[in-house]
């Protein structure tokens, strides 16, 4: 029987666990789809702002460069000439053609190629910029609306306060003074309520001009987006980078240019047919021409191409560099904001929590003066606040650590998603 009991209680206990595990499973399922779809919304609102349609505006505008760079060189000409002499109709049709000898449009070719991947690198680093922008703003408006909601507890708190010390001035358990501190207090934490609640208005305006169909009651930026450990990022990993990528891609296009300008130097030639009527004899001629170089050789041209080149590739290399630098400060601002963080969770946290009541308890009993529960309540905003500036701060410093190393859009993931179309 004892046996028996045993079983169905160890039976039942397995039922409660792996209970707990799939509605555990099942949240945090639900938690990432919500999340996935906050993601998705937040790239479209992006999308949808207007400086992003100029970037794509100007995206169509280098994909038309690179068409014109790959086109042919020459069209050919098409010429004719008639005269009458006495009786005779004289005329002659031409055609010539100006030959591409050195294969100048292979080099066009080439060009039209790195200025789309300039183009596509620019747009993404512009996508990053404002995913970052608004994802900033985003946090300032979410830590600036907790910290409102404690200043209207601490304003609440001290007009509670009053209340009570009145009563007790009354009722001779305390001095005029000490209800005299407690309006002082509630008419400091009313310019400072005030103040809070202004920030937090023009953070919802900054949200709201970032991304056009956002309102409070869409929230800010889910739990889940938040990686706990960022990738680390080489420096190899870096030359992926939309910044660098366009860069390079910059310094690409000027090196084609400086070979058209080598190219240019070589002159191509022209040759032509002519057929018509002189005189009454049929008349049929074969031209060619090719220019001469000898009063401008296109050598200043030349060295200003070269040089173009040579100003590219130290772009690139100061760009890379500073990115290089760029991502090892964002990477250790945000460990240094992270430990204090997690520092003051660990430590501050959940004493400042459960200090409110504690701290009224005392009060009421008169263990605690009035000025030093006054001076308590301070402190335990003034703490509540640190920690509330702190996450800001961790937050901020991923956003911009992500930034740096260029994996914000594969943190929201949906880059694909939202390349421009020509």
């Amino acid at each position: 029987m004892k046996k028996q009991s045993l079983s169905l209680i160890l039976y039942f206990m397995s039922f409660i666990l792996i209970s707990s595990l799939v509605r555990a499973e099942i949240s945090v399922r639900a938690e990432n789809e919500g999340a996935a779809e906050w993601e998705q919304w937040f790239l479209s609102q992006v999308e949808r702002h207007p400086s992003m349609s100029a970037i794509r505006a100007q995206f169509s505008n280098s994909s038309a460069n690179a068409d014109a760079a790959e086109q042919p060189l020459y069209n050919p000409e098409l010429s004719s000439e008639y005269e009458r002499n006495g009786d005779e109709n004289n005329f002659t049709l031409g055609i010539q053609q100006t030959v591409d000898w050195w294969d100048r449009r292979s080099v066009g070719q080439d060009k039209a190629l790195f200025i789309r991947l300039a183009a596509d690198a620019y747009y993404r680093q512009q996508l990053l910029e404002k995913a970052a922008v608004a994802l900033s703003a985003l946090v300032e408006w979410q830590t600036t609306e907790r910290a409102a909601s404690i200043a209207e507890d601490q304003k609440k708190q001290l007009n509670t306060l009053l209340d009570l010390a009145v009563k007790r001035q009354k009722a001779g358990d305390i001095g005029s003074i000490d209800a005299e501190l407690a309006f002082l207090s509630l008419s400091q934490q009313l310019a400072q309520a005030a103040e809070i609640e202004v920030a937090l208005q023009k953070a919802e305006n900054s949200v709201r001009e970032l991304l056009p169909q956002w309102t409070a009651n869409k929230g800010g930026i889910p739990e889940a987006f938040w990686p706990t450990e960022p990738a680390d990022v080489s420096d190899n990993d870096l030359l992926s980078h939309p910044l660098v990528q366009n860069a390079h891609a910059q310094w690409q296009v000027s090196n084609e240019e400086a070979v058209a300008a080598r190219l240019a130097v070589k002159a191509d030639p022209t040759f032509g047919v002519n057929a018509g009527r002189d005189g009454g004899d049929n008349l049929i001629g074969l031209t060619f021409s090719i220019p001469l170089n000898v009063r401008n050789n296109f050598s200043a041209e030349k060295r200003a191409a070269n040089s173009a080149a040579l100003e590219q590739e130290a772009r690139f290399q100061a760009v890379y560099r500073k990115q290089r630098f760029n991502w090892q400060a964002a990477k250790t601002a945000w460990r240094r904001y992270q430990e204090q963080y997690l520092l003051w969770q660990t430590t501050v946290q959940g004493r400042v929590n459960n200090s409110a009541e504690l701290l009224e308890r005392q009060w009421q009993s008169g263990d605690l003066s009035t000025t030093d529960y006054l001076q308590a309540l301070s402190q335990r905003t003034d703490s509540l606040q640190a920690g509330i500036h702190l996450e800001k701060q961790t937050r901020l410093a991923l956003i911009d650590m992500l930034k740096q190393s260029g994996n914000l859009i594969t943190q929201l993931d949906l880059l694909a998603k939202l390349k421009p179309t020509n």
